[in-house]
């Protein structure tokens, strides 16, 4: 599996296991997460850190299942299927990894 495939695939197993930390371990200290070509969500390792701890202790059930994963240069894209809890319905994104070196730097989410 290619390098930066690999990372986005392996911050996909720390956000299942809900650990920010090693989540964030794997990105910049300036990177975001964001929606495509729009507005910044979590801003800044700490911001991104600070948002999934929420999300996890609002939604203890929350994980993601790679569909499939691509990946070009200095980029990833993973397709993904989230639930939010074992009885919400799942939903579809595709995450686009964008990385500086082999950190991520930024998360874009089309939905």
């Amino acid at each position: 599996m290619p390098y930066r495939l690999q990372i986005a695939t392996q911050m996909i197993a720390h956000y299942n296991a809900q650990d920010a930390d090693a989540y964030v371990a794997l990105m910049t200290d300036d990177a975001c997460e964001a929606a495509y070509r729009g507005a910044v969500l979590r801003e800044g390792k700490e911001g991104v850190r600070e948002g999934l701890k929420k999300m996890f202790a609002e939604f203890p059930q929350n994980r993601a299942e790679i569909i499939e994963g691509y990946h070009l240069g200095d980029y990833a894209v993973l397709h993904e299927k989230v639930w939010r809890s074992d009885d919400a319905e799942p939903f579809e994104v595709m995450s686009i990894y964008s990385f500086e070196g082999d950190k991520c730097s930024r998360v874009e989410f089309v939905r």
